[in-house]
């Protein structure tokens, strides 16, 4: 408010003769003009002067701050100056010195302030006489850019299904050997184990869903022993066993590919059957062999073990004498066909993972909806319920979204990605304390938190702790907190790079351009975001970012 402004509507009120009079504050200054919407709140402190010799020594003057919108009004709280002959509680004036007026107005912000003015209003008496004094206009408002940061301007978190096409599955058996020997014995032929792994391989075979990855058999020999002896050893146990197998298989007609190696001096086994045994020196023993990496100086050192090599030659040597077979089989899921007619006509034929990923395999919302809500009810998945909820937030229904991801939370209370959502869905719903509270939860989700973060604290009014949050977030509400922090060079910076610009990217272009008289800017950029969203034009019609364009005829065609 440019200081004078109003100095001759107020001389000419409340004169009186002589005696002086009980003028209204002179010279007022309104910060900020026009009024802002910061924290979901509306403030203004107003400031001025009381002109000396003006204010009567017996005056009385309440001053009330009054918001005027939509027929409506919202009073701030008055304040009352007096003379310096009255008895009555209020801030002095002196009446040869006139002295300061300062005033605050607060009110919760609610949309049809989008359209107010601020007006003083004056209760004023000299003595017992009543001074009648109109209301008094001091500032335009609301400007509401702020509210154009939004929650859903955030993607939300997926809690991912863990659905596997392939799912592989191991068979493993050992065949044993004796000391120095390299004869396959007929009691291993026919051990359970052997008997499993070869049953596995028909079964992969003969099976259209399954399939032989990798048939590995690898030769052993315990460390016991010279070197090339135990290499020779642990070849020979290889090459027998892979023999063996393939005739067993010749037998079915059968015929897999063999893969392994060798290990002449099996120290990495000898050290895990020692650490799982019960041999009562084992801790020396394994002190020992993690001293000596060399392999002889490791034999030599646990042959000075007199009192346990003993137990260690009868208990655990013999185990490290082996070929090990592994069998690799790939298990071959259903296809995306085979579950996409499941998911749509018997979802109960899938488990958890295929139905959720049954999920993914569609763009369409109300199919989507429809799979999250039966893996729900089969299952009571905390991630059936996150989906559900992504869905209604994506849709704008705010109370459905907060009730899902509400139960996800009910089964995972500490998974992140579903408090960063609840925080997001609070958000919207404008329970910014209960956001803050679901976000605080939030660490290590896949989403953007930061830049989430400060959207709240846009929301919240803590403009320096949204600018830290966003950093180079490209994104509309990142957008306006530099609008709102008057770097309207970062503003246009980060609204060109926002990846998928809509009706609100090119609104707040145009708010940029009215704020560096850019009237080119203001009416291509309005006209772009009316074409994307209908609803901007009437908002247009009213935001005081506009107020310059109002009577210009270009924007009245754009925005009637």
């Amino acid at each position: 408010m440019k200081k004078g402004l109003f100095l001759s509507l107020i001389a000419a009120v409340v004169m009186l003769a002589s005696c002086g009079t009980v003028p209204g504050p002179d010279e007022l200054v309104v910060n900020p003009n026009p009024l802002e919407l910061k924290g979901g709140k509306v403030h203004a402190e107003i400031t001025g002067t009381f002109p000396a010799k003006k204010f009567a020594k017996n005056g009385v003057l309440v001053v009330t701050p009054v918001l005027k919108f939509d027929g409506r009004e919202v009073l701030g709280t008055p304040v009352t100056y007096v003379g310096e002959k009255v008895k009555e509680n209020g801030k002095a004036v002196n009446y040869k010195k006139g002295g300061k007026y300062t005033q605050e107005f607060d009110c919760v912000y609610e949309p049809a302030m989008i359209n107010s003015e601020l007006y003083l209003r004056f209760e004023a008496r000299k003595g017992k006489k009543v001074i009648e004094i109109p209301d008094l206009k001091v500032a335009d408002g609301v400007l509401t850019t702020p509210e154009l940061a939004k929650a859903n301007d955030n993607l939300t978190a997926t809690t991912p299904d863990k659905f596997q096409r392939i799912i592989q599955a191991l068979t493993q058996a050992d065949i044993m050997f004796l000391i120095q020997s390299a004869d396959l014995r007929s009691s291993e032929k026919k051990s359970d184990a052997v008997k499993a792994l070869e049953a596995a391989i028909k079964d992969a075979m003969a099976d259209e869903k399954k399939e032989v990855n990798q048939l590995e058999v690898s030769g052993y020999a315990s460390p016991d022993g010279g070197l090339d002896l135990n290499e020779q050893l642990a070849n020979k146990r290889r090459n027998v066993t892979v023999d063996f197998l393939k005739r067993e298989l010749k037998k079915d007609k059968l015929s897999v590919e063999f893969a392994g190696d060798v290990t002449p001096e099996d120290w990495a086994g000898f050290q895990e059957e020692v650490a799982n045994s019960n041999i009562q020196d084992k801790e020396l023993i394994l002190r020992v062999l993690s001293m000596y990496s060399d392999p002889e100086e490791r034999e030599a050192q646990i042959k000075k073990l007199s009192s346990v090599f003993p137990v260690l030659a009868d208990q655990i040597l013999p185990k490290l004498r082996r070929s090990r077979l592994i069998l690799t089989t790939d298990i071959i899921g259903k296809s995306d066909d085979e579950i996409r007619a499941l998911a749509a006509n018997d979802p109960a034929q899938l488990n958890v993972e295929e139905l959720l990923y049954a999920a993914t395999l569609t763009n369409d919302n109300a199919s989507k909806l429809a799979i999250y809500q039966k893996a729900a009810e089969l299952y009571n998945d905390y991630r059936a319920y996150n989906g559900m909820g992504q869905i209604y937030f994506a849709e704008g229904n705010v109370a459905e979204a907060r009730r899902s991801f509400a139960k996800a939370l009910e089964i995972e209370p500490n998974d992140p990605d579903v408090n960063y959502n609840a925080g997001l869905a609070a958000m919207a719903d404008g329970d910014l304390q209960k956001a803050e509270e679901y976000l605080g939860k939030a660490g290590g989700t896949k989403a953007n938190l930061s830049a989430t973060l400060g959207t709240l604290y846009t929301m919240k009014g803590n403009y320096p702790e949204a600018k830290r949050a966003y950093g180079e977030s490209a994104t509309n509400n990142a957008a306006v907190q530099h609008i709102l922090d008057q770097d309207y060079d970062a503003a246009r910076r980060t609204l060109a790079n926002v990846k998928e610009p809509n009706a609100t990217t090119a609104y707040l272009k145009a708010v940029v351009a009215a704020r560096t008289n850019d009237k080119d800017g203001v009416y291509t950029n309005l006209r772009d975001a009316i074409a994307q969203d209908a609803q901007f034009k009437a908002r247009a019609q009213q935001d005081i970012e506009f107020a310059k364009f109002a009577e210009d005829a270009q924007f009245q065609a754009i925005v009637k």
